[in-house]
């Protein structure tokens, strides 16, 4: 398919041969050369031509086929990437590149220029064509379980920046016709305009490296970070950015380096654990906490989940009363039941018998400290569901409960005056 140069010699006899013709046809020398010229220009256009129409129309054409009939994916995407296209493109260039000599032997400077053309297209598809590789090797690294959990990303763009670098001073070489190592050589006397300009790449790749070695974030992961206003999903990660879709459905762009620089959230310890945590707490107003009564202990016996609790409490403080003989004519003397204690009881049962809540994680209902607002039962459990939506129904229906049997046991919410309040007040 391509041209050596040898056949570059023959084009070369060939052009002699139609020179001669014309001559001997009585021809004038100088039209004879000048015909001679566009006649090998025109079979060299003939010749790229051919050798574009069999690598496209028929080679390409047939790997197309034979990829659409193959199950794997990877020589798909050299089709989806257009990797053997840009291939493709080599063969024209190529016979012009060697034939043009055979076309313009008379012009040594024309023939010159128009190979430094050539040489700087087939750079850029160089170029391209590596890019394209890269592409492909990154989609099918993405087929991979282990792409979730290590973005190759960073990598990728560091290869091509090196490509597209090498790409452009291979380039100047031609245009100015030095070595490459000339270039090279020069570059410490702009290395620090190259560290400003590429300072967001360095520290990005720098980063990249940091956030796969100590596995910080993955795609996938939820991550939290107030000072970016990022809260959501990783969606991807770049050289540059870490690119976070919010759960309003907006798009954060995050500096990578930020992310070691910075503090932030990562949930995916929440999501492993298969628990989701819920930390709320109910304020009882102190002014309705007191001691039970006996109705109110007969109440509470009647409550299916308390039965069992009342009476093995309630035979616990008789013994212990029978066997230190308190004088239970002093109500501190004795020991009885609150009100708040079967009320945080109950919430504990509740919350062992709820099919929706972790029994092997962490798991607490305890009282805080009380403060201006009442004393604080907090509730400290974690949800078997993680999906948002349904963590949130499962909470708001344990707190819409809670909340509703609260005056069951004698105690009040707190919650501070309204205006509705004061004009109860003025009314009576």
């Amino acid at each position: 398919m391509f041209l050596s140069i040898r056949e570059s010699t023959d084009l070369t006899r060939i052009g002699e041969i139609i020179q001669n013709l014309l001559l001997s046809a009585g021809l004038p020398e100088q039209y004879a050369d000048l015909l001679r010229t566009f006649a090998v220009i025109a079979l060299i256009i003939l010749l790229a031509w051919l050798a574009n129409f069999v690598t496209r129309r028929l080679l390409l054409a047939y790997i197309r086929k034979w990829i659409k009939k193959s199950k794997t994916l990877w020589d798909d995407l050299l089709l989806s990437h257009k990797l053997l296209d840009r291939l493709a493109n080599y063969a024209p260039a190529l016979v012009i590149y060697y034939t043009v000599p055979a076309a313009l032997e008379a012009y040594p400077e024309t023939v010159e220029f128009i190979q430094a053309v050539i040489s700087i297209v087939m750079i850029v598809l160089a170029v391209l064509v590596i890019d394209s590789l890269f592409n492909v090797l990154h989609e099918v690294y993405k087929t991979f379980p282990v792409s979730m959990d290590v973005s190759i990303r960073g990598y990728v763009q560091v290869g091509k920046i090196i490509v597209y670098f090498v790409g452009a001073i291979l380039i100047l070489s031609v245009i100015l016709g030095e070595s490459p190592i000339y270039f090279l050589t020069g570059l410490g006397a702009v290395a620090a305009v190259l560290l400003l300009v590429f300072k967001d790449t360095i520290l990005g790749f720098v980063a990249s490296i940091q956030l796969s070695a100590n596995d910080m974030v993955r795609i996938g992961d939820w991550i939290e970070m107030p000072a970016h206003n990022a809260d959501g999903s990783v969606i991807e990660i770049t050289l540059n950015t870490v690119k976070v879709r919010n759960w309003d459905q907006t798009i954060t762009t995050v500096p990578t380096y930020a992310l070691v620089s910075e503090s932030f959230y990562n949930w995916r310890g929440m999501t492993e654990s298969g628990g989701r945590r819920i930390m709320r707490s109910i304020n009882i107003d102190l002014k309705s906490v007191s001691f039970c009564t006996p109705e109110m202990i007969e109440k509470f016996r009647n409550i299916r989940i308390l039965s069992s609790y009342i009476d093995a409490k309630e035979e616990e403080m008789s013994k212990h009363n029978e066997a230190y003989g308190i004088d239970d004519t002093v109500v501190v003397n004795k020991r009885r039941q609150t009100n708040i204690g079967v009320f945080r009881k109950y919430v504990e049962l509740y919350l062992r018998n709820h099919p929706k809540i972790r029994q092997d994680m962490t798991f607490l209902v305890r009282h805080l400290e009380p403060g201006p607002t009442g004393i604080p039962i907090q509730i400290y459990v974690f949800s078997a569901e993680q999906a948002w939506p349904v963590y949130e129904g499962i909470q708001a229906d344990i707190f819409d409960h809670i909340l509703s049997v609260v005056p069951e046991f004698g105690l009040r919410v707190f919650q501070n005056p309204s205006g509705d309040d004061f004009r109860s007040l003025v009314r009576d």
